[in-house]
């Protein structure tokens, strides 16, 4: 059987999966018999999904294309900032349409997306066949620190979150997707994802709802928003005021470009 070596090398975040003496630097890699270029960069312990733009020798190459012994191959992440249309994208599109769903381990990130109005599918009962065809049928993003999950075939888009903090987290995520400009806050409900609408006091659903109101918020609150998927109500008292510090706090960590 053929042996074959080349010299690889990954640029920016892809770094994060692979071991401190391959990082950012080319280094060789030897096998024997033919493997596509997508089998290789997992091989090493990178997702695909985090993957954007490959060059073989300076040409953009897809997925598919098997590697050829003194190769040189660069690997760069998902290019949701620069522009890279007239070479070889390695997704049907870029992550643009911000729908999301992730795995169980990110239950307070799910929260903070939702609550800065992003829609994110979430249930602790599914498992890593269930979150895939989600994504894969759904066109979602799969957010996950699992890097094997990202590895399966069918998820052609999603990110490892490299943060352990929630507040870090959704910095992380509104960071790399370059999301800040497409922030609603409170236009999803936190617990079931739906869409919120404002409530208004003189409509005929108002008066349906107003008993499920505390007496004492009546008193004095005049605007109140509805769950169109739950039906839960909210209204702006003080959870509400620490929410949106919270809010603030986040969005005053955009980084500058």
């Amino acid at each position: 059987m053929k042996e074959y070596t080349v010299t690889i090398r990954f640029y920016e975040e892809l770094n994060d999966f692979l071991p401190y003496d391959k990082r950012k630097v080319a280094f060789a890699v030897t096998w024997k018999g033919k493997r596509s270029i997508k089998d290789l960069i997992e091989s090493l312990g990178v997702p695909h999904v985090e993957v954007d733009l490959i060059l073989v020798n300076g040409v953009s190459v897809g997925f598919e294309y098997l590697v050829q012994n003194d190769d040189y191959i660069s690997v760069y992440p998902v290019f949701e900032q620069f522009n890279i249309r007239n070479i070889t994208r390695l997704r049907p599109e870029v992550l643009r349409n911000p729908t999301f769903v992730c795995d169980v381990h990110l239950r307070k990130l799910v929260k903070y997306l939702r609550l800065f109005g992003f829609d994110v599918l979430y249930d602790e009962t599914w498992d890593d066949k269930d979150l895939a065809q989600i994504a894969a049928q759904q066109k979602r993003i799969l957010l996950t620190r699992d890097r094997q999950l990202l590895m399966r075939k069918i998820v052609d888009r999603g990110l490892i979150v490299r943060n352990t903090s929630p507040q870090k987290q959704i910095v992380e995520i509104l960071d790399r997707l370059d999301l800040w400009g497409m922030i609603n806050p409170f236009s999803r409900c936190i617990m079931c994802n739906g869409t919120v609408i404002e409530l208004h006091e003189n409509s005929e659903e108002f008066q349906k709802d107003k008993k499920r109101i505390p007496p004492g918020v009546l008193s004095w609150c005049k605007v109140y928003y509805k769950c169109l998927n739950c039906g839960r109500i909210y209204w702006e008292g003080s959870h509400y005021e620490k929410l949106t510090k919270k809010i603030e706090t986040i969005i005053s960590q955009k980084p500058d470009k």
